[in-house]
């Protein structure tokens, strides 16, 4: 089958997230597939397998890689993650690193943690300050059991994905990562209607919303702002 868009992700708690927020972003009209991994490595050694494979059966799909930043370097995990892809085909595809990790989206919508564990009064924190930048703290997830003892990523994503706010969430990386995809969504858009000339493999040029670091994000075949 042919997809328009296809999500290659870290683990199978992102796709938890993402099965909530995409058919929220994505019209119904554009095909889009999310494939979980088991864990870093697992990625790294999928993505040329896909990149490859897809582009013999569906040359037109463009692709979105999601990894959790953790201890590494933004701007040499965005390098290295696109010089995978390079190496593998000229696909369209966009990098969207998650500073640090997926629980920082969490700690970013406190009132959605609030709705899934009915913990009213939870949602009050998120004007102290560590909240409010939620991309800066090195271990969200520690940050997030602090708050919710019982959390825990691999089941507890699917139970706080429905109420996060696509427009109210503090985290930078969040906010980017949904920008992203609309701007991955007009392109198909746009295509559909005129030529796009394919001159060189980058799609967005967008700062690392954490380090705001000037580098590239992703590869693909033509600019989007």
């Amino acid at each position: 089958m042919n997809y328009d868009i296809v999500f290659l992700l870290e683990e199978s708690s992102i796709e938890n997230v993402l099965n909530e927020l995409l058919p929220k972003l994505i019209p119904p009209e554009i095909r889009y597939k999310c494939i979980s991994n088991q864990g870093k490595q697992d990625l790294a050694k999928s993505i040329p397998i896909k990149l490859k494979a897809f582009n013999k059966s569906s040359p037109n799909t463009k692709f979105i890689i999601v990894h959790d930043q953790d201890s590494h370097d933004c701007q040499k995990l965005k390098k290295d993650l696109g010089q995978i892809c390079q190496n593998s085909s000229d696909a369209q595809v966009l990098i969207r690193i998650i500073c640090h990790e997926l629980e920082s989206w969490f700690l970013g919508d406190l009132a959605a943690v609030a709705k899934a564990y009915n913990l009213n009064s939870l949602g009050q924190k998120q004007n102290k300050s560590k909240y409010r930048e939620p991309d800066r703290l090195n271990s969200a997830k520690q940050e997030l059991k602090k708050l919710v003892k019982e959390y825990y990523a691999g089941t507890h994503s699917k139970q706080i994905a429905p109420h996060l706010s696509l427009t109210e969430n503090k985290s930078r990386s969040f906010q980017t990562f949904i920008q992203g995809i609309k701007n991955v969504v007009e392109m198909i858009g746009s295509s559909r209607f005129c030529v796009i000339s394919l001159t060189y493999n980058m799609i967005d040029q967008s700062l690392c919303p954490l380090c705001l670091c000037g580098s590239f994000h992703s590869l693909a075949s033509s600019t989007v702002s």
